[in-house]
């Protein structure tokens, strides 16, 4: 028998392996972390819908099953939350946005009916801002959500509510979303670990950001967050894949990153992106992080892409050459008339382009490519800051002074590259810092390697004192 914290901070492949053997149940795996998610979301409203009747059956169910001999895989019984921007069958989704307060969809997103298909089961849905549009966790609806090192500070967006419950250990895993560093800011800022998939590879069916979004559709792409690395991979195995709806799902094979070998591999590091400096805390985490994986095999090269600069002038423009149009859309057709703040002031400060400047802006996009992906050709993967500061008081990451604070994740929405973080050490405060490592168009298996091996002879998770 476990106490129950021990089971909590269990990550989500130990848990699975020891409900398969008997060890533990399901129902005292759920049970824990509903009791967990009870004793510190007061204080972090990171959870903003709590399905424990509903987990507590199918924790049951689970139980019955793989003791029959019907375990449907690595997940099953493993209990998960949810980012409030996918579709959750029976559970109120409301996207964090005010036209779909109360809503429960009668359907699940096509990942996560493929996780519960897996036997993963929901614990709940965790806080998100409005369509998911700022690095920032707060709504009109459900508030802000505080960062469990400190709760003054914002644990980022914005997939900051799964965050902030993983890394509390209320939750083993989550699913987040990322159009410019919405899973990895808020794992950086929480200190723990999550991907961003290359463009293609998991399925936005029933994601609020979802496919039919023109130009810009590529942004945006669901990844798995966890406390460790070694989670990322069995669910983002579970998620990717073509659903025939999603018309950019490229049916490509995902490796493993157990097959990787470190030594060898070319490594382009850079501390600073020549858009805004980090911190010296952060530099000297990227360079701890480099050290290690030289002394693995692997060959570094200090060295940026001179493309990285060109993200200063495509970022914002790229998707608002409609004068964000396309948000009032979303907005409209779910019946919001009231808007957060954040996004009010985006609709204001918007402007639409003339037709021939948007081209322009679509064709500095593929230059940016071009040289981003010539740049690649000499190297597998890129070791790099998350963002240039740890986390950041709510609304901070708005103002005019960090205009490119999360340049260095945003970078890699356009190119459509894996890119993943983990935690690597602490600023100087005791806040986390993390790791980014970004690869090749679908290596995924080659970034979470590197993450491995980063995580394994750095700090990785700690657990924050509540």
């Amino acid at each position: 028998m476990y106490v129950k914290t021990q089971i909590t901070q269990l990550s989500a492949t130990e848990i699975g392996s020891r409900i398969a053997s008997g060890s533990v149940s399901a129902r005292e795996v759920v049970e824990a972390h509903l009791e967990r998610i009870e004793e510190i979301n007061p204080r972090l409203n990171a959870v903003v819908q709590i399905c424990g009747d509903r987990a507590l059956e199918e924790a049951d169910m689970a139980d019955k099953e793989i003791s029959d001999g019907n375990r449907t895989g690595a997940l099953h019984g493993v209990p998960m939350t949810l980012k409030d921007s996918l579709d959750t069958e029976g559970v109120i989704s409301t996207w964090g946005t005010l036209g779909r307060k109360g809503y429960v969809p009668d359907k699940d997103a096509v990942l996560v009916s493929r996780l519960r298909r897996e036997g993963a089961i929901l614990l709940g849905k965790t806080n998100t801002p409005e369509l998911t549009l700022a690095a920032d966790t707060n709504n009109l609806i459900y508030g802000r959500t505080a960062n469990p090192y400190d709760e003054a500070l914002s644990p980022g967006g914005s997939s900051g509510g799964a965050a902030a419950i993983i890394a509390s250990a209320g939750s083993p895993f989550d699913i987040g979303s990322d159009t410019g560093g919405s899973i990895r800011i808020p794992s950086h800022c929480c200190g723990i670990a999550g991907i961003k998939p290359t463009s293609g590879r998991v399925p936005r069916t029933g994601h609020c950001i979802s496919y039919a979004l023109g130009a810009g559709e590529s942004l945006t792409q669901n990844g798995p967050m966890a406390r460790r690395v070694g989670d990322l991979f069995p669910v983002l195995k579970t998620i990717a894949g073509p659903d025939f709806e999603d018309p950019a799902i490229v049916p490509m094979p995902l490796g493993s990153p157990e097959d990787v070998t470190i030594s060898g591999l070319r490594i382009a590091v850079h501390t600073d992106n020549g858009l805004m400096s980090p911190t010296e805390d952060i530099k000297d985490v990227v360079v701890k992080a480099a050290s290690v994986l030289e002394s693995e095999g692997a060959q570094i090269t200090e060295v940026r892409p001179e493309a990285l600069e060109m993200i200063g002038h495509i970022d914002s423009r790229n998707s608002t050459g409609d004068g964000r149009a396309w948000v009032r859309r979303i907005l409209d057709n779910v019946g919001t008339d009231q808007y957060s703040p954040f996004i009010k002031n985006r609709l204001e400060d918007a402007h639409v382009m003339e037709t021939s400047d948007f081209t322009e802006v679509l064709e500095l996009v593929d230059v940016y490519r071009s040289r981003m992906i010539r740049f690649m050709s000499d190297y597998d993967v890129i070791v790099c800051p998350a963002s240039a500061r740890p986390a950041v008081q709510p609304g901070a990451s708005f103002l005019p002074e960090n205009k490119f604070l999360y340049s260095y994740t945003s970078a890699f929405n356009v190119t459509g590259w894996p890119a993943g973080v983990v935690r690597g050490g602490s600023s100087e405060e005791g806040l986390p810092v993390a790791v980014q490592v970004v690869g090749r168009p679908w290596r995924e298996d080659v970034v979470l390697a590197v993450l491995e091996v980063v995580e394994r002879e750095t700090s990785g998770w700690i657990e924050p004192n509540f």
